[in-house]
């Protein structure tokens, strides 16, 4: 079965359902397809303070239904299933849905459109524990600017050695008691001036050669268990938090050889949201692996839906 329409917004974090409402608001009516993980990071944050609007926190899951409904309000459409297949050699563009859900109509449909935006976003590389994703918004998090404001006075770690955990760390000494940096080789990746500042700073500490096995805590992170690689010996270290800088991946496997790629894997952005594919643009943390927020990738999804707007108008 083929669906036809003017915009396919994949991915349904800040950034595209941002791109939604402005293009719904623009007389497009866009198809959002939502992938396989809809609403994006937010969905696995407690309390959201950064996000303009709220006077009080927000928890994420609550913002992106807020989102969601706003977008749903001015005529968008919602495919919440995940894409199987994406072919953008010739227009209209196609979009391939599947599941294994027998329930679930959206089985197996193909999607076409004369424009589309990439807003599929980047998760964090995380440990890999059972614990992690459990305590994750408890304690757990990968993001310092995020949730650093809610670890005032208190001792977290940071687990990586390159400029991400070093940044992350200089970011939360502006509010935690101490920080203490996880590594699991015996120096940092880091660029010579982040090693130069945290180094001296004094509220900052390191564990080398050293690996988080696991981490406790019932409702909240309360300590973690480490292991030295080298004389294998473990011990449990306790601490109000764990944000895990170990790198962010971005959610681009699906468009390997149809769209351009820098080495990192980021989508690459021309001219405002442009890709290099005609008719296909890019919002959010999929291009974007500086800022990361979602603040900036609803941003970049205003502008895109804009640029697509624009764009339709002229090839009509």
């Amino acid at each position: 079965m083929s669906i036809h329409n003017k915009l396919i917004i994949i991915g349904s974090g800040p950034a595209g359902l941002t791109a939604s409402i402005y293009a719904a608001r623009g007389g497009i009516e866009p198809l959002v397809i939502s992938g396989n993980e809809p609403g994006g990071q937010l969905m696995y944050t407690s309390e959201v303070e950064n996000f303009p609007g709220f006077d009080e926190p927000i928890l994420g899951p609550i913002l992106m239904e807020k989102m969601r409904k706003q977008a749903e309000r001015f005529g968008t459409r919602f495919v919440d299933n995940a894409i199987s297949f994406v072919d953008f050699s010739s227009k209209p563009f196609c979009v391939k849905c599947s599941s294994s859900d027998n329930n679930n109509n959206n089985n197996n449909k193909e999607y076409f459109a004369d424009s589309v935006i990439i807003a599929t976003g980047a998760s964090a590389v995380w440990l890999g524990l059972e614990s992690e994703q459990r305590l994750r918004g408890r304690g757990v998090s990968s993001c310092a600017t995020c949730d650093g404001f809610f670890f005032k006075g208190k001792d977290v770690i940071v687990v990586g050695g390159g400029d991400t955990a070093i940044e992350e760390a200089l970011f939360l000494i502006k509010f935690t008691k101490r920080v203490m940096v996880i590594h699991r080789r015996n120096k940092l990746n880091a660029s010579a001036i982040m090693q130069q500042k945290a180094f001296r700073n004094e509220k900052i500490s390191f564990l080398w050669n050293t690996i988080i096995e696991d981490i406790s805590g019932d409702n909240k992170v309360e300590s973690v268990r480490v292991k030295n690689v080298i004389t294998e010996q473990t011990s449990d270290i306790r601490t109000d938090g764990v944000f895990v800088a170990i790198g962010h991946k971005p959610n681009t496997d699906l468009f390997k050889g149809q769209i351009e790629l820098d080495e990192r894997g980021y989508i690459k952005k021309y001219e405002e949201s442009k890709t290099n594919i005609d008719g296909v643009f890019v919002a959010g943390d999929v291009y974007d692996y500086k800022y990361r927020q979602a603040v900036t990738a609803a941003g970049s999804g205003c502008k895109a839906a804009l640029d697509v707007i624009n764009y339709l108008e002229s090839n009509n």
